[in-house]
């Protein structure tokens, strides 16, 4: 070995000896965290079951509507009379009590009046939040209707125009923003006790906006008996945006109703 060797070789085993020693000390060392339950991988039920071959449509393809003759100056959906937009879809659809533009027939007869009575106009206070993540403001529409039931539509300023992107109507105890998310949670009529929570959310390839987390909830402990009649629904949101400057005629000539109470009334 060559003498300048040497010196590296005692530091080496110098290293070693540390190392040996703080090892058998019993401090610093690894520790078992018990025993772990085995992997059981996923299993593919019925796997000789063929494709299907006439697959559905897919959820949300039909859900997106031109809403007609609302005209949107810059993309900007603070220039818009909700209660316009919303009557306008009543014009286009006349007698429609189901589906994505069904309302009440004593609803769609409210919308109708809500230029000469805005007191009893059942379109809410409109909220906004960009949800599609494009940079611009997407329009949140609250239709209240019999049996505590609640019309969400959002509306999409694009071309000039308005796209309707959602439209739900159901037994509503809450709306909620979070993010980019519009969360719903909705009466459970066949469950006492639970409720369902459903997290709306943009799909790019559908355009549209889709129910994309959907859960049962439960609310009540066991053996509490639930109320045969929901709360009143409310919405919770940040503090609408403000709109700014003169709202342009609208196609449908409907005043801007009123702030609304968000608790329906007796």
């Amino acid at each position: 070995m060559r003498p300048h060797h040497v010196p590296l070789v005692a530091a080496l085993g110098l290293l070693c000896a540390l190392l040996l020693t703080g090892c058998g000390s019993g401090e610093g060392g690894l520790k078992s965290a018990g025993p772990t339950p085995t992997a059981v991988g996923p299993v593919r039920l019925w796997p000789d079951l063929p494709p299907a071959t006439d697959p559905p449509i897919d959820y949300g393809e039909s859900d997106t509507q031109r809403v007609p003759g609302v005209k949107v100056p810059d993309n900007d959906v603070h220039t818009v009379t909700p209660a316009a937009v919303v009557l306008a879809e009543v014009r286009a659809h006349p007698d429609t009590y189901s589906g994505a533009d069904g309302l009440y027939e004593e609803t769609a007869r409210a919308i109708e009046a809500c230029g000469t009575k805005p007191a009893g106009c059942p379109v809410l206070r409109p909220y906004y939040r960009d949800l599609t993540g494009n940079g611009r403001d997407e329009l949140i529409v609250g239709i209240r209707m019999p049996d505590q039931q609640v019309g969400v539509r959002v509306y999409l300023a694009e071309n000039g125009g308005l796209t309707r992107i959602m439209s739900t109507v159901d037994q509503v105890i809450s709306v909620e923003l979070a993010g980019r998310d519009l969360i719903m949670r909705v009466s459970s009529a066949g469950i006492p006790g639970y409720e369902y929570r459903t997290a709306w959310s943009w799909d790019e390839q559908q355009h549209s906006m889709l129910p994309t987390r959907d859960e049962i909830i439960r609310v009540k402990p066991p053996g509490t008996v639930a109320s045969p009649v929901p709360p009143a629904p409310r919405l919770v949101s940040p503090t609408p945006t403000p709109t700014s400057g003169a709202v342009p005629p609208a196609p449908v000539p409907v005043p801007t109703p009123a702030p609304l109470s968000l608790e329906p009334g007796p």
